[in-house]
């Protein structure tokens, strides 16, 4: 069924407010840009912008929701691929942790938003379904070790979401590269594994 002119311009304006807080959030970063900027981006006024999204944190939201999951695919796609459960947990990890380094400070407010954000705006609840997604992801590699339970796998796949979260948001973190990121999280991922 085609979609009528009054969804096809919501959409528009939608595509355009994604692409302009996109642009000023990459090139300032989020606590730089200010929503009359992304509106007049956007050409729209800022009660428009507002019908999208209610705060910046929800622009940001909206924004990188999108790339997350795109990582994550990414993620579940590489680990089908890998034998080992450590190596395939990082194949999982590790896109995760490039998207949230390109802009540094937006992927630290990015997390912060999702995990303090009102659970109930469509933008965190998507964020957060992401988190679950991710969860699920790890737990089933978990699963390939049977000596680990349905429960147990998690159990630790939450454990490994909080080591990753911890890792990429920490204020002492800040100067490392996805690199370094990475093998924090393998290193904390690997302890938990059974031996």
């Amino acid at each position: 069924m085609p979609v009528g002119r009054r969804e096809r311009n919501k959409q528009e304006k939608l595509d355009r407010i994604v692409d302009a807080a996109s642009e000023l959030f990459a090139e300032h970063g989020v606590d730089e840009v200010t929503t009359q900027q992304i509106a007049d981006k956007a050409d729209i006024g800022t009660g428009t912008l507002f019908l999208y999204a209610k705060t910046k944190g929800e622009l940001l939201l909206l924004v990188q929701n999108a790339e997350y999951a795109e990582a994550l695919a990414q993620g579940r796609a590489d680990a089908e691929t890998v034998p080992g459960v450590l190596d395939a947990v990082m194949a999982i990890v590790r896109p995760i942790v490039e998207c949230n380094r390109t802009q540094i400070d937006n992927g630290r407010t990015y997390l912060r938003e999702m995990v303090f954000g009102d659970p109930e705006e469509p933008q965190h609840s998507a964020a957060l379904a992401i988190v679950v997604q991710t969860e699920e992801a790890i737990a089933a590699i978990l699963r390939r070790d049977k000596r680990v339970t349905e429960g147990d796998a998690a159990t630790l796949a939450h454990i490994m979401s909080a080591v990753m979260f911890l890792s990429m948001a920490a204020s002492v973190n800040i100067a490392l590269s996805v690199e370094e990121i990475a093998q924090d999280i393998r290193r904390q991922v690997d302890v938990l594994l059974p031996r």
